[in-house]
């Protein structure tokens, strides 16, 4: 099969294309590398060092013996997206190039209105030069479980049945979201549910929990590494808790920690993209896949996180800042999750043992994180209307970036149909 995947630079981006390409499918890529430099903006990098993408288009093509063909491009230039549509007619689009960081959206005005304006403008676009130019192609949009928020009933598969006033039928499970984030995801959800119904396409809409981890069986060197984001702004909770654990920093989860979300390993997580883009739906199918293998609480991770830490010689202590968040602090969460096994999914990484590999590669990479040790606790405060001054004062200007940095590469003046050059 040929995948096109959006976003191709990204955390799961990258490794899904390794993972596709070893697999046999031929991948193309479009990405802005735009994360690269928001993550800039608020005065972060990865904890890893990530390539530019020639090197990293050299490197997997040394390893799998295939090029990833690249377009370096933005899905908001409509005619741009036509063109690469057209051209490479995939059997599968994974859309992986959105604004992922609620918090980036939380900032103010500005980042929430460019959140919602740029998630919701490049998946229209896709929808749109899908039905022009390749109305047969499966669109796979990645999703995310914070659409449901944490309603007190089981979350199911997108839909469920409703009897109300006498009258049953099969409806979109509702949307809580919690940040501008989620519910520009929601509103995209919506998009591609419409649109698969009135022009007969073929979609699958994976509420995507929050992946860990730093490695897949592909990514064998450094040059292959995905980008591991730690800041309050980009990073997850457990990526901050970890790497607060190797800079002798409190582990900080947030209020009093009853938060529960769904987890995946990215092993996982690109496997069961896979198995996606494999399984196509029928035409007009919109179908809705729960992506996560387990449910852990904020004090959980923060838990394991410690004990993990001590195991390895390193001493944390557990604190607990206020919420900067507005969420519920303890509240019921069931999500339903079967589609994807009966497609043969199995999971096959833990918790536990993949932490303990993001131990490795912190420590390995422990100067670049002590150089971005200021990004780490929290200035966005979700109840503010805007948070600028905070940030502005953290993203001080930051030191000439090490050897593999993840400065973004040059722009180029079209995009680029080689692979060979971003």
């Amino acid at each position: 099969m040929k995948v096109l995947i959006t976003g191709i630079d990204g955390y799961s981006g990258w490794p899904l294309a390794l993972h596709l390409a070893r697999r046999g499918h031929d991948v193309v890529g479009i990405d802005n590398f735009v994360t690269r430099k928001r993550v800039k903006e608020v005065g972060s990098w990865s904890a890893t060092p990530i390539a530019s993408f020639p090197k990293r288009q050299e490197a997997a093509k040394k390893l799998l013996g295939k090029t990833i063909q690249f377009y370096k491009g933005d899905l908001a230039k409509y005619p741009f997206l036509l063109d690469v549509v057209r051209r490479e007619k995939p059997d599968a689009i994974v859309h992986l190039a959105e604004q992922r960081s609620a918090p980036y959206s939380m900032i103010d005005v500005d980042h929430a209105v460019r959140t919602q304006v740029e998630n919701i403008t490049g998946t229209l676009h896709l929808l749109y030069a899908i039905r022009e130019a390749s109305p047969e192609t499966h669109l796979v949009k990645m999703g995310t479980m914070g659409e449901y928020g944490t309603p007190n009933v089981d979350i199911p598969e997108g839909f469920f049945d409703v009897d109300f006033h006498g009258k049953r039928d099969h409806l979109p499970f509702p949307r809580q979201a919690g940040s501008w984030y989620h519910w520009s995801k929601v509103f995209d959800s919506g998009d591609v549910m419409f649109a698969t119904k009135i022009w007969g396409l073929k979609s699958t809409d994976v509420m995507q929990g929050v992946i860990y981890g730093t490695r897949t069986p592909e990514i064998t060197d450094d040059a292959l590494l995905t980008r591991f984001d730690f800041d309050e702004t980009w990073g997850t909770a457990l990526n901050r808790f970890a790497v607060e654990a190797v800079l002798g920093l409190p582990i900080t989860p947030y209020g009093r920690g009853g938060q529960i979300r769904g987890f995946i390993a990215l092993e996982d997580s690109v496997q069961s993209l896979r198995i996606a883009v494999e399984n196509p739906p029928k035409s007009s199918e919109y179908r809705v896949f729960n992506q996560f293998d387990a449910a852990y609480s904020v004090n959980d991770l923060a838990e394991l996180t410690h004990r993990v830490a001590r195991d390895l010689g390193l001493n944390p202590r557990i604190e607990h800042p206020p919420d900067p968040r507005v969420e519920a602090e303890q509240h019921y969460y069931n999500p339903i999750h079967e589609h994807l096994p009966a497609l043969g999914y199995k999971r096959t990484r833990n918790l536990e043992d993949v932490l303990r590999e993001i131990f490795r590669d912190l420590i390995r990479f422990r100067r670049r994180i002590e150089a971005r040790r200021h990004v780490v606790l929290p200035t966005v405060d979700w109840r503010q209307a805007d948070n600028t001054g905070s940030l502005t004062a953290r993203s001080h200007p930051a030191p000439a970036a090490p050897a593999g940095s993840d400065t973004p590469p040059a722009a180029a003046a079209a995009p680029d149909t080689s692979g060979t050059s971003a």
